[in-house]
């Protein structure tokens, strides 16, 4: 279920500091026991779980405490008790022990990011799959317009009337389009439209060089046949104009499915989704990230956008050798998300995609 409680009216933050020992232990149970189960844990669960031999009564009364707090609620007026938003906050950042991932853990991921012989697009959909494995969550990343300096360009003759335009970044990644061209065009027309943007792209961006290209063919500068010209002009606006937005891959929206008991719920995950569609929502993602060091967690009705479906999500830039941020990668799921394993395990995902970027 994909509980959507609110802190009392009136409830201040609480903090570490105002919650003994017994409470913090108490608060801790709890929690495990919603992100293991997602159901709500009474006192008698509670005192078999405690090495004190504290009565149901007494964790009663301090259950009531926490909820008092705004940390636990109730969802029924007999269940046991669940953390609210502000608890599962205040678990992330002050009781949570996050360990770092092991050696088969990272090599695992590194393999699963490998770029040898795959495009970025594909790289990041890999790693998308990955995160979304980890369980009850759904897999998403946000890269934005793609401006990385070319190392090389060519043109591949498919057949009558397309080709493919090959890019490759010096990062080494690998993109490419395809492109319509004039029926009966010679192999010589593509070999000299390769040879020429390659002279004037090498370095740099498609974007740092492309007024300057359609500027020399508007004013018969360049040195081309109109075939040849045709080919350039048709490559360079095909790579434009796939280029110009940012892209948003979700992957594993399964995993929230099956978190939904209402309809609510559903309509509710379908209006999240809807909402992460849209441009205004993919900037303001990579505009969060832009502002983060590292992971960010966004926990139920903290966030308008994933409280809306009652959801979390932990998400972490991802930037190259010069720090610009190039996108986003994270995890959305129900409040109940393995915190502990994933926040590790999206940050050092991040790191290698990064690495990829150079």
């Amino acid at each position: 279920m994909l509980h959507k409680p609110r802190n009392p009216a009136g409830a201040h933050r609480p903090v570490l500091s105002e919650l003994s020992e017994r409470s913090r232990e108490i608060f801790r149970l709890v929690v495990d026991a919603y992100v293991e189960t997602g159901e709500p844990v009474g006192s008698r669960t509670l005192s078999r779980l405690l090495d004190s031999s504290l009565s149901p009564a007494t964790i009663r009364n301090v259950m009531s405490d926490l909820e008092e707090m705004g940390l636990l609620f109730s969802p029924h007026t007999s269940a046991g008790r669940l953390p609210t938003d502000l608890g599962l906050r205040l678990f992330v950042d002050g009781l949570m022990e996050i360990g770092g991932l092991t050696e088969a853990e990272r090599a695992a991921v590194d393999g699963q990011c490998n770029a040898v012989g795959r495009s970025m697009p594909e790289v990041l959909e890999q790693a998308t799959t990955m995160l979304s494995g980890l369980g009850r969550c759904a897999g998403m990343v946000v890269a934005p317009k793609s401006e990385r300096p070319l190392k090389h360009i060519e043109f591949v003759y498919l057949g009558p009337g397309r080709a493919l335009v090959v890019l490759v970044t010096e990062g080494g990644m690998v993109e490419n389009r395809l492109i319509d061209l004039p029926l009966g065009l010679p192999a010589s027309s593509l070999l000299e439209a390769t040879n020429y943007l390659n002279s004037r792209l090498v370095g740099r961006t498609i974007g740092m060089a492309q007024q300057e290209i359609f500027q020399e063919l508007e004013t018969a500068r360049a040195e081309l046949d109109d075939l040849s010209r045709k080919v350039v002009e048709a490559g360079l606006a095909t790579w434009s104009n796939g280029n110009k937005e940012g892209a948003l891959i979700v992957r594993g929206q399964a995993h929230l499915l099956d978190e939904v008991t209402e309809v609510g719920d559903l309509e509710r995950l379908r209006s999240l989704f809807a909402a992460l569609e849209t441009k205004e929502q993919l900037l303001k993602l990579l505009e969060s990230a832009d502002h983060a060091d590292g992971v960010q967690i966004f926990i139920g009705a903290e966030n308008e956008l994933f409280g809306l479906a009652g959801c979390s999500a932990v998400i972490s830039p991802y930037r190259d050798s010069q720090r610009r941020l190039i996108g986003a990668i994270g995890v959305i799921g129900p409040s109940r998300l393995n915190y502990a394993r994933i926040i590790p395990m999206v940050d050092y995902t991040a790191k290698v995609i990064g690495r990829i970027l150079g």
